[in-house]
């Protein structure tokens, strides 16, 4: 009975470890969508490490429009679906990088593409501007503070729970 009790503790310490590192979002169904959707082939930071981060260079890999209705302050616009190394040649390749997108698909490639072009200290950000938006972080477009958010469509625009959501049109 004891080695059993053991093996228990030890079990749920472990696993208690490693859902404490894991970065979360607050919707438990949020948080299972991208488990599924997102392959972690990157390091993954959460909205609030992210915002803890005073020197972090933010890359958006959204589309141009989607950045125009807002995004974090001072975020690098690179896009995805024409995505260009020369958009990041300004930044140091020892940089802390965030890079996200709406909740986290686009970005993550973006990512491994700039692990594989040397940039070393590259995260994801779980849950991406959707989660950003969620937890009540600001948001900017050229006019200023904003709590528009661009919805990507009317399917993924469900998981945003905070903001306005506006599709630049």
């Amino acid at each position: 009975m004891k080695k059993l009790s053991f093996a228990t503790f030890v079990f749920l310490t472990i696993n208690a470890c490693t859902m404490a590192q894991e970065p979360r979002v607050e919707s438990k169904a949020y948080d299972a969508m991208l488990k599924t959707l997102l392959s972690h082939s990157v390091k993954e930071v959460s909205v609030k490490e992210a915002a803890a981060i005073s020197n972090a260079v933010f890359i958006d890999t959204r589309e141009k429009q989607e950045y125009n209705v807002s995004h974090l302050k001072n975020a690098v616009w690179v896009g995805y679906d024409d995505f260009e190394m020369s958009r990041v040649a300004g930044i140091s390749k020892q940089s802390k990088i965030v890079v996200y997108c709406s909740v986290g698909a686009r970005s993550e490639k973006v990512s491994l593409k700039l692990k594989e072009a040397g940039y070393e200290d590259v995260s994801n950000l779980y849950g991406g501007i959707f989660e950003w938006v969620n937890q009540e972080q600001p948001v900017y477009n050229d006019s200023g503070k904003t709590n528009k958010i661009h919805p990507y469509n009317r399917l993924w625009g469900v998981w945003l729970t905070e903001g306005e959501k506006d599709k630049g049109e």
